[in-house]
């Protein structure tokens, strides 16, 4: 027998294992049909809750649960992706490019908003338009940056234009027109000499310029009798020709890290693609200013800053890791999130629904302790916070666990929809795991919570890749592109048949073909809005019934000798631990049966290994 607990558990306590129905929150069904195992964790250590994570358990707050795949309605498949491994998508390098707009100032808000309002995007208008959701992001991402290089360029012309005013380069008094740049078309570059397939934009601000200067120079003549020679000397120092190579010469150092080349070509600054960067003869895409010159749009190296842009308000973006625990500005920010984005009921969210929700955790909290197994937050249950200009706008709900970080949920400021905050929380994430497995190298992988194949909405979540799903049979992660196949067809599948039959063997026999019978439909498209991160545990907090009685193939067959030999089983009597077969000596046989149904049913769904070192409590 062990020795008692303590005030402070160093160790797993689990009670009241057992089988739950639900209504579920994804097929909107009005039965309760949602069906899963579910437990309360009085405390948990990483470890093991690492280790459960790995068998397809979740948690909300301090319960729980793990879908009994074969039974509920939509099957939920646990999902991962190795963070160095990721290859972030068009649209997510879109969202970031959006924010870092934002951030600087540049980004047109109202416009953003107009263009993904989500009432002006519904599933019959998804099915009318020619092309795809991801086809049409690339488009819109590539005309973004081409917008924005164009706006960078002219904002630059600009800037060196007042600076020639200023030093009296230019006559002053004068109204100059606005400089333009513009993309030259391939069919242009064809007709020009030889290298001017590099060349990508143009402007002809310099014609423009010297025949604002004549204007000007006529009218001053018609009234002063001026020497011909001098009048001639003026025209030649303002020629376009003239006036391109002086902006030339003032461009080439703010541009010099643009990946741009600038030449003055008979009055015409012409901008080309370095050898660096990509030419319009391989892709036929336009090619755009680097990020890095992007951020720093506006200023040049030699300071060179427009008057029209002097008062552009930059925006500070702060992250910030706390330990999880309940904050006013939190809640308060959780709960406008919900009655706006998710219709609740004012009188549903409450103060002790959220902390149960998101604050309460079992997690037994470990410091960093100066090695290289423990990241410098340590492990346990934290809440993200996204701040711009010390406002709150997102918190991002997370576990951080030897091998990952796992996303629990996010709620942000409704106001900042146009932001995309599920998309760059992720991001951010993602990146987070990165940057930590130099203090702590087992921790490499994001769990993004359940994918639902039978769910549009939560279909996101592959779109970060490259991802793995846990098999529920055999919990080993298969690629999902390997998966996706059989869940085209039904909605349970045991995954690792199909990586069993990518590498030429034979699946093991199946005895499910009456469960895996309903087809999937797949109606409609992704939803292409931002979704929560696992809104879906939030529905383990409703009413819900045990149905231990009812049968089920998943916990009724114990074929397999060491889920059958409960005997090691660690329970928890009285503030005491002590092995099962210790404690079946002195039961009856009614008390013995029971429990032996029981913790077959625990020992099963948990893993032998966990369940031989978690405390499961009999009271």
């Amino acid at each position: 027998m062990a020795s008692s607990s303590t005030n402070m558990p160093k160790e797993s306590v689990i009670v009241d294992c057992g089988r739950r129905r639900t209504s579920c929150g994804y097929c909107r069904s009005s039965r309760h049909n949602s069906i899963s195992h579910g437990m309360w964790a009085h405390s948990l250590t990483v470890e093991d809750y690492q280790d459960l994570l790995d068998r397809g358990w979740r948690r909300s707050g301090s319960f729980l649960y793990k879908p009994e795949m074969e039974k509920t309605c939509c099957p939920s498949y646990t999902i991962r992706l190795k963070a160095s491994d990721y290859v972030p998508s068009k649209e997510q390098l879109r969202v970031s490019r959006r924010i870092q707009r934002f951030l600087d100032g540049a980004l047109d808000v109202k416009k953003v908003e107009a263009m993904e309002d989500p009432n002006t995007s519904t599933k019959s208008e998804n099915h009318s338009r020619p092309m795809s959701e991801e086809s049409l992001a690339a488009v819109n991402d590539d005309k973004d940056e081409v917008e924005e290089s164009l706006h960078y360029l002219s904002n630059k012309i600009e800037s060196v234009i007042h600076i020639f005013i200023e030093k009296g380069e230019f006559p002053s008094g004068i109204q100059l027109p606005k400089a333009s740049v513009k993309i030259v078309s391939q069919g242009k570059r064809k007709f020009l000499v030889n290298g001017s397939e590099d060349l990508l934009y143009s402007s002809n601000i310099a014609f423009q310029i010297a025949a604002s200067i004549k204007r000007a120079q006529s009218c001053d003549k018609a009234g002063n009798d001026s020497n011909p020679s001098k009048v001639c000397e003026k025209e030649n120092e303002f020629s376009p020709k003239t006036i391109a190579e002086k902006l030339v010469a003032s461009l080439d150092p703010t541009l010099k890290n643009s990946g741009l080349l600038t030449r003055a070509c008979n009055g015409h600054i012409n901008f080309y693609a370095s050898s660096k960067h990509d030419s319009l003869t391989g892709s036929g895409k336009i090619a755009s200013v680097p990020k890095k010159s992007r951020m720093e749009r506006d200023i040049g190296e030699n300071g060179l800053i427009g008057p029209q842009h002097c008062q552009v308000k930059r925006r500070k973006l702060e992250i910030r890791l706390n330990r999880s625990s309940f904050d006013p500005e939190e809640f308060a920010l959780y709960r406008r999130y919900q009655i706006k984005v998710h219709n609740d009921k004012p009188q549903s969210v409450t103060e002790s629904s959220y902390r149960m929700f998101l604050v309460d955790t079992p997690l037994l909290q470990v410091f960093p302790n100066g090695d290289s197994t423990v990241p410098p937050c340590g492990f346990g249950s934290f809440h993200q916070q996204y701040l711009i200009d010390g406002k709150l706008v997102a918190v991002g709900v997370i576990d951080i666990l030897p091998n990952c970080l796992s996303s629990k949920y996010l709620f942000w400021d409704p106001d900042f929809a146009f932001l995309s905050l599920g998309k760059y929380s992720a991001f951010q994430e993602i990146g987070w795991v990165k940057e930590n497995q130099v203090y702590c190298p087992s921790l490499q992988y994001y769990y993004l919570g359940y994918y639902i194949h039978s769910c549009n909405k939560m279909r996101y979540k592959a779109a970060y890749r490259p991802s793995e799903l846990l098999c529920p049979l055999r919990y080993q992660w298969v690629p999902f592109d390997v998966a996706r196949p059989l869940l085209d067809r039904r909605p349970y599948v045991v995954l690792s048949d199909a990586s069993i039959l990518q590498n030429g063997e034979s699946p093991l026999p199946q005895n499910t073909d009456d469960i895996m019978g309903r087809e999937f439909d797949d109606g409609g498209q992704e939803d292409a809005n931002d979704v929560p991160m696992l809104e879906d545990e939030e529905m383990v907090e409703s009413e819900s019934e045990c149905s231990d009685d009812e049968p089920d193939l998943e916990t009724t067959s114990y074929d397999d000798p060491e889920i059958s030999d409960v005997s090691k089983v660690l329970l928890g009597i009285k503030g005491s631990h002590m092995k099962y077969k210790d404690l079946r000596i002195a039961l009856g046989p009614e008390q013995r049966s029971y429990l032996d149904s029981q913790l077959r049913r625990y020992r099963k769904v948990v893993g032998t290994v966990v369940s031989e070192r978690m405390v499961y409590s009999l009271g």
